[in-house]
């Protein structure tokens, strides 16, 4: 603790650690179920005003508390690996990755300070405070993607638009500058109203929760039980005369398309009604993640378009990615991605496919060929890598951002945790 002072004031420590849970707070609140649009509103806005206003070991402090609040669940992946010692290195690793990032963002804003005098140079420190905190929803260490400043107002008052943002700050940054309050108020610019009703949701879609641990899930014990669970659920939503039925991300853990058994039986009920499914893929050479489409006496494959840093595929060079796989993975390889995100049709609807970690990226939102955003996504996602955690919470925060963000209706089928529809940013089911 000592030499931890010998670099940081307490000062510096207390309000950096003040500003992580304040940026921080929104989440573990809409996880538990108390999230309040005002609370959530006061809370961003004072962590954003103190943060423009610290010194860059404040910034250093927060970023890295910031990045243990958010992501401290990543290690909870290493249990299902054996690796439970490599938990306090993997979140040292993430704290000091943001913590970096946040410093680094004081640093370039500290040199106008430094290298001159009077209020324009601190004008300028303070706008680069704020392009700095815009610009870091654009920088994904090791491809991971999740970190956006301006979702903590996505249960808000206020939008979640990189210009709605912007306006948050550079109100923050006149107010700072001229210490005038009037500045302040201009926030109330970014101002969005919440959608008073959703519009009209399909209830003849069935989205199943399982509660299958990732241990149970590739015990092959277990298959035939499990199995029979699963199309169980397909005949109760059929004797409900339900058109479409969605399950969870590899709810099939097994290389579906080479199974004919399972294919043949998910064709018969399909005569019945839609099936949406998570499976595993073989394509001769490599394994994929993939969803499997079964409607009108047709299947179609979609596979997974972005993977999981780490999990999915090694997001290191060749020669780092080989050892790391080697050492810890047991030599597995990489999965494949696909190089096009899929689109599929059931009835009249058309939906964008999507499997968990793809589902909260901004590339999975992308204009199709006619020029037009996804109105309709199915994402499929298996949580139980991280269970029991707020990774579950998190990510439905940020499919209510892109949905509030892109208009799109998401139908989001989960294992180990809740399912649920989301429409104009908010989940109505």
């Amino acid at each position: 603790m000592n030499k931890i002072r010998h670099y940081f004031s307490t000062l510096e420590l207390t309000r950096g650690l003040g500003i992580a849970l304040l940026s921080s707070t929104f989440i573990y609140l809409s996880h538990w179920g108390f999230s309040y649009p005002l609370l959530n509103t006061i809370l961003g806005l004072l962590a954003l005003y103190l943060l423009l206003q610290s010194n860059t070991k404040t910034w250093f402090i927060a970023g890295a508390f910031i990045g243990l609040f958010w992501f401290w669940w990543i290690a909870l992946s290493l249990i299902h690996y054996d690796m439970v010692w490599a938990a306090p290195i993997e979140i040292l690793i993430i704290m000091l990755t943001y913590g970096f990032l946040f410093w680094l963002i004081a640093a370039i804003s500290s040199f106008p300070v430094g290298c001159c005098q009077g209020t324009t140079p601190h004008l300028i420190s303070l706008t680069l405070k704020a392009l700095g905190l815009l610009a870091l929803s654009y920088i994904h260490p090791f491809s991971f993607d999740w970190f956006k400043p301006e979702l903590m107002f996505v249960e808000s008052y206020l939008g979640i638009e990189k210009f709605q943002f912007a306006i948050i700050l550079f109100a923050m940054v006149l107010n700072l500058w001229r210490k005038q309050i009037l500045f302040l108020s201009l926030v109330i610019l970014a101002y969005t109203p919440t959608p008073a009703q959703v519009s009209h949701i399909d209830k003849n879609i069935t989205l199943l929760t399982t509660h299958t641990s990732v241990e149970d899930k590739w015990d092959n014990n277990l298959h035939e039980q499990q199995f029979q669970a699963l199309f169980n659920a397909i005949d109760e939503a059929i004797d409900k005369h339900k058109k479409l039925i969605v399950l969870p991300e590899s709810v099939f853990p097994v290389f579906l398309n080479r199974s004919e058994a399972l294919l043949s039986k998910l064709e018969e009920k399909a005569k019945h009604i839609s099936i949406v499914t998570g499976g595993l893929y073989w394509d001769g050479e490599t394994p994929r993640n993939s969803t499997y489409i079964f409607t009108n006496a047709k299947i179609q494959i979609a596979n997974k378009v972005l993977l999981v840093p780490f999990g999915e595929a090694n997001p290191l060079p060749d020669f780092l990615s080989d050892w790391v796989n080697e050492v810890f993975y047991d030599g597995a390889v990489d999965y494949k991605a696909s190089a096009e995100v899929t689109d599929y049709m059931i009835g009249d609807t058309t939906y964008r496919n999507a499997i968990c970690f793809e589902a909260t990226s901004e590339k999975l939102y992308e204009k199709d060929n006619y020029g037009k955003r996804p109105q309709h996504m199915i994402a499929l996602s298996n949580n139980g890598w991280f269970h029991p955690s707020i990774e579950s919470g998190l990510q439905k925060l940020l499919l209510m951002y892109y949905s509030k963000k892109y208009g799109t209706t998401i139908y989001h089928s989960v294992n180990m945790s809740e399912s649920y529809i989301i429409q104009d940013g908010k989940v109505v089911k």
